[in-house]
């Protein structure tokens, strides 16, 4: 029996072969494996090399090279948390610990119930009202620590 996730990347990649005129890109594909899986199953590497016509080597290099593509299943809601200088300054190694009590989870984890990702950034260009914190695509300057439970709540709130 085949996985599912590997069967929709199979799926994926039936619908972007490469040709002629659109030489093999693996990039190309493992950032529309992600975007339509949302991830990049282990399982599925020999899939997309053959496919691809690349070595299963050629894909991993790729794969472990980009911090944006992931092999693992991500929250439905991904955290990011600032931990650049200025952020760091302002309070954000404090909320890194509140939203590790608050979500049950360390960086790069996800929580139980599939909802959240927390990750660790180095800088998300929000200097001057850090810390900052960034649910999905909402950024949010000056965050304190009571101000996470609605920030997270709002999330979960969201489909």
């Amino acid at each position: 029996m085949t996985d599912p996730k590997v069967a929709a990347v199979n799926v994926v990649l039936r619908e972007q072969p490469p040709s002629l005129d659109r030489p093999a890109n693996i990039l190309r594909t493992l950032l529309v494996v992600e975007q339509e899986v949302g991830y990049v199953p282990m399982e599925a590497v020999a899939s997309i090399a053959n496919i691809l016509g690349v070595t299963e080597a050629d894909v991993v290099g790729v794969l472990s090279y980009y911090p944006d593509l992931h092999t693992t299943p991500r929250g439905r809601h991904i955290v990011r948390l600032c931990t650049g200088e200025a952020c760091v300054a302002n309070g954000s190694l404090r909320l890194l610990t509140d939203l590790n009590h608050e979500l049950d989870m360390k960086p790069g984890g996800t929580s139980a119930d599939g909802q959240f990702t927390l990750e660790r950034v180095y800088c998300l260009g929000n200097c001057g009202v850090g810390p900052t914190v960034m649910v999905d695509d909402q950024m949010y300057g000056r965050v304190t620590s009571t101000e996470l439970p609605q920030i997270l709540g709002g999330a979960a709130g969201t489909r």
